[in-house]
């Protein structure tokens, strides 16, 4: 059992914070948000009354924020004047690259470990335990990061040095905002072509169209395994927070200068949709923007 800090109680973090409690670990948590700290007492977690107290005499240093500001703000104003010299230190949080590595130097400056292991799964992944954590950092830190990462998560991969796990997770989350639309855009064709739509899933599902849009995730309600698309698209993953992730991997094609029209389009397409009434709605919601 160790002790651990978690700061950032959102749909994201509240799950992970509380299975990390449910595997014995002493959890400091703290949150701006009172209602998110009761959830957390209610989990199992000690709730601090501010992010120092959390940090103090912590093993491990968890934080899950919205952005890129956030996290940095919280590591010079938080953590790297109070975590103990043998913390290591793990940002959860979706971010751009740069300022990924300008944490981890800022760690490594102040003689802490840090790794930026940014997730994929959603918020039934984070409450079941069973995200994917991608990993930037040195062997070392990744090795001691795992432990607490595997209380959280079904996969932990090591994807490189600092500043990876964010890359990993900008080029995943951009192949997947395309995918939906492309299968949401495929679905919809069908219904005006007079398709049934369980036909279309029982053949593209083992054939050449085959994706995770479409098995694991359908955008059309009653087709394949249960989705939000069930839940009138509530739950899963915000189309708001799909277009923070397509917006940072353009910002991250623009600054190594490499192409990528599709992404440009789904972004577009996807502020389209954010901007009407879907920004709270699950992403594979879009097909609701594409129907016309």
């Amino acid at each position: 059992m160790a002790r651990i800090a978690f700061i950032g109680l959102g749909n994201m973090g509240g799950g992970m914070a509380a299975n990390l409690a449910k595997a014995g670990h002493d959890v400091r948590a703290f949150d701006l948000s009172a209602e998110a700290l009761d959830k957390a007492k209610k989990a199992g977690c000690l709730p601090a009354q501010d992010a120092n107290a959390a940090i103090e005499g912590a093993e491990a240093v968890i934080t899950m924020l919205p952005a890129g500001r956030h996290v940095e703000a919280v590591y010079t104003d938080n953590i790297l004047p109070h975590a103990d010299a043998g913390a290591i230190l793990i940002d959860c949080s979706t971010i751009d690259v740069a300022t990924a590595r300008r944490v981890a130097e800022a760690a490594a400056a102040n003689g802490l470990a840090a790794v930026d292991a940014p997730v994929s799964g959603g918020i039934a992944a984070a409450n079941a335990g069973s995200l994917t954590f991608m990993v930037g950092g040195s062997e070392a830190a990744f090795s001691r990061a795992e432990p607490f990462l595997s209380d959280m998560g079904k996969a932990v991969i090591h994807a490189g040095t600092s500043g990876a796990g964010q890359g990993a997770k900008i080029c995943n989350n951009m192949m997947l905002g395309a995918t939906m639309i492309a299968t949401c855009e495929s679905f919809a064709l069908a219904e005006k072509l007079g398709l049934d739509l369980q036909k279309l899933y029982d053949i593209a599902s083992v054939s050449s169209g085959q994706s995770w849009s479409i098995t694991s995730y359908c955008p059309v309600p009653g087709v394949g395994p249960e989705t939000p698309a069930d839940r009138d698209y509530q739950g899963g993953f915000a189309a708001a927070l799909m277009l923070k992730d397509l917006k940072l991997a353009l910002e991250a094609a623009a600054s190594v200068d490499a192409e990528t029209p599709m992404a440009a389009r789904a972004e577009e397409l996807y502020e389209n949709f954010a901007n009407g009434d879907g920004a709270t709605l699950d992403f594979s919601g879009i097909i609701k923007m594409l129907r016309g």
